[in-house]
């Protein structure tokens, strides 16, 4: 039976109360490699979704000089669960960062992304959005953000048409592989390849596409979530993996639902997950057998945005509001099976649905620090705790 505890953490407040910021995801890192720099968008408003007219600064913070804002670039590619995908990029995470913006005007429209020098200003644009690099920065994995906008609305992006609604899975569309280095980029892995592997009845007349992709950390595969639904929110979910040039599909985890995940290394996958027979919880998946052992099912209860600290020793997760409206913070020790709740914060009844500011829980490069987003004081906030007194105790 594993341990629950209480661990309270200060957590303060680390971009300027004078407007809204967030980061989005919890599988990045907003600093940079030096620690001195924290990477954040500013939206003007929170009480609604965005339009393809809506802008989104993206800046960072200087913690080195009093949390001093500095502007960087505006988008149009951006949700509120998300952002636009803004990354510090792997090679050069000292002075590189990428995210999505959109490009052209009128039928021109089209989603792109920018590789951006924070110091120098200088720019190359990229033909298509990214989702997720590769941990040696040299290539990413791209989808429809268009057909995510309807499907998934929050995390796609608006303001330019999907050509594929009405075919509910087209071969010309699904995941594409971006060169980070020369832009070229092809698609790899079609919807409708993998409506037709292993087919379900539940896709009968239902409506197909890709979301949460993340390659492994050796960047030798990589996984993504293949979903599908005949009527809005009642979608079905499945785990697969492949290679880098989308060779090698394998379904790690097919009973209908999968939700989020982390790599702990080359071949194992932590995902809240349902497998038949035993019920909805965290389990480690072998990416390589799709065995699945369960992880802290007596105290890990709930759905939450899952990441292993840089060591891999701890887990960091979250969790939805309680009957209270408070999302709690927590730490797991696999090792030890002890949860250690660090934090509680209350989330706004009006937020809800894609306006949800859900905490996303990610971890400094050292280990060290846990930033999260979070609207309990009223104004969309990305906060930093000290952690290192409870993960290196």
């Amino acid at each position: 039976m594993g341990s629950h505890e209480q661990a309270g953490c200060a957590f303060r407040a680390a971009t300027p109360r004078s407007a809204h910021h967030y980061f989005g995801y919890y599988d990045k890192f907003p600093w940079d490699a030096t620690g001195r720099y924290l990477l954040a968008m500013e939206p003007g408003f929170i009480d609604r979704q965005p339009t393809g007219d809506d802008v989104l600064g993206i800046g960072m913070v200087d913690l080195a000089d009093g949390g001093r804002w500095i502007p960087l670039a505006e988008t149009r590619a951006w949700n509120w669960q998300q952002g636009c995908m803004l990354h510090w990029l792997p090679n050069a995470p000292d002075r590189l960062i990428i995210h999505n913006d959109r490009a052209g005007e009128g039928p021109e429209k089209r989603f792109v992304s920018v590789i951006r020098d924070v110091f120098t200003g200088e720019t190359r644009m990229l033909p298509r959005p990214i989702y997720a690099l590769r941990p040696d920065g040299g290539q990413a994995v791209s989808v429809n953000f268009a057909r995510i906008a309807r499907t998934r609305p929050g995390y796609g992006y608006e303001g330019v048409p999907d050509p594929g609604k009405g075919n509910p899975h087209p071969d010309d569309d699904g995941i594409w592989v971006v060169d980070l280095e020369t832009g070229a980029h092809r698609l790899i892995i079609t919807l409708a390849q993998a409506a037709a592997l292993e087919p379900l009845p539940s896709m009968e007349g239902a409506e197909h596409w890709f979301n949460h992709l993340q390659y492994n950390p050796d960047g030798s595969r990589f996984l993504f979530l293949h979903r599908w639904q005949r009527e809005p929110e009642r979608r079905t979910t499945r785990l697969l993996t492949a290679n880098p040039d989308g060779s090698d599909i394998r379904i790690i985890a097919d009973d209908g639902m999968t939700s989020h995940f982390d790599w702990r290394d080359p071949h194992h996958i932590l995902a809240w997950a349902r497998v038949k027979g035993r019920g909805d919880h965290y389990y480690l998946f072998d990416a390589r057998t799709g065995e699945a052992t369960p992880i802290g099912p007596d105290v890990l209860t709930t759905d939450g945005h899952c990441s292993y600290s840089p060591d891999r020793r701890w887990i960091l997760t979250d969790a939805y509001p309680d009957k209270t409206q408070h999302r709690t913070l927590i730490l797991y020790d696999p090792a030890t099976e002890r949860r250690i709740d660090i934090g509680r914060f209350y989330s706004l009844p009006e937020m809800t649905g894609p306006l949800r500011c859900d905490l996303h829980p990610r971890w400094s490069r050292d280990g060290r620090q846990v930033c999260i987003d979070s609207a309990h004081e009223g104004v969309r906030q990305m906060y930093v705790g000290d952690v290192s007194a409870i993960v290196n105790g």
